[in-house]
């Protein structure tokens, strides 16, 4: 899709273009040279400027900036479930640490325009083809990209590469979170201590497990106040606290307000 006409299709829709978002999907955004676009994802704002690109992962909140009408570049969004299963595997796609826009050098760049550009002429070309024949051509071709763009994004000197205990972690995390909050749960059920879970963590991330642990429900519990339309308490059960005044105190001691606070300076910033 492009950048230009995604703030007419919403209208077109009834949507507001600017509203947080949190598609059940991935998108890739590149930016086309000359051209500016302000986003924000998961309540950092970027600008991304011309061959940059940005990937979000589907559970991620964006906020269009008002920029968007007049950005030019494109969007390719697809859902988890498409990309073949090892290019998932080896894809960054659920990595913490490729989170800021990558603004690729020679020749990533180049690999990443021209990959593009082949995955968009067949994207148009849909008549030209059996409808499975066409599918299977789009998802060898977006499996070209991503490899690609996970490449572009392991040569970025500033970031970090995780070890296979973090990684592992990482995961635990993603999917545990809202059942506990223990360094001690996930050390016993991955087979770690917890000094070496901290380890691995502070490499990565630069914070603790425990921490680590922490930033995760505090960021999904950002996510649902921004987002949905649930009630703290709501929320707070699953997130797994015991009742949301639980939930209001871990979360006033980590961002210093109130969850109701949030909410408000969220969805009215």
């Amino acid at each position: 899709m492009d950048l230009a006409g995604l703030a007419d299709r919403a209208r077109r829709h009834g949507n507001d273009p600017y509203a947080p978002l949190r598609p059940a999907f991935h998108q890739l955004v590149t930016v086309h040279p000359g051209s500016l676009l302000t986003v924000s994802v998961d309540f950092t704002t970027y600008e991304l400027t011309g061959g940059d690109w940005l990937w979000i992962r589907p559970g991620q909140v964006q906020r269009w900036g008002r920029n968007l009408p007049t950005a030019e570049g494109l969007v390719v969004a697809f859902p988890p479930g498409f990309p073949d299963t090892e290019t998932a595997v080896a894809s960054v796609a659920d990595a913490p640490f490729a989170q800021a826009p990558l603004s690729p050098g020679l020749p990533d760049a180049e690999g990443l325009r021209r990959a593009l550009d082949h995955l968009r002429y067949e994207y148009d070309a849909m008549a030209e083809l059996p409808l499975e024949s066409h599918v299977q051509v789009l998802r060898h071709l977006l499996a070209v990209l991503l490899v690609r763009l996970t490449k572009a994004y392991g040569a970025d000197p500033g970031g970090p590469m995780p070890s296979e205990t973090f990684r592992r972690f990482h995961a635990a995390v993603e999917r545990d979170f809202t059942v506990t909050r223990r360094v001690e749960d996930y050390a016993a059920a991955l087979g770690y201590s917890r000094r070496t879970l901290t380890r691995a963590a502070e490499a990565a991330s630069g914070m603790s497990a425990k921490r680590y642990i922490d930033e995760r429900v505090v960021l999904e519990a950002k996510r649902e106040l921004s987002h949905s339309r649930s009630t703290a308490g709501a929320i707070a059960a699953r997130l797994g606290f015991a009742d949301a005044s639980d939930f209001s105190k871990f979360f006033r001691q980590r961002t210093g307000t109130t969850p109701t606070a949030f909410r408000r300076t969220a969805r009215g910033a």
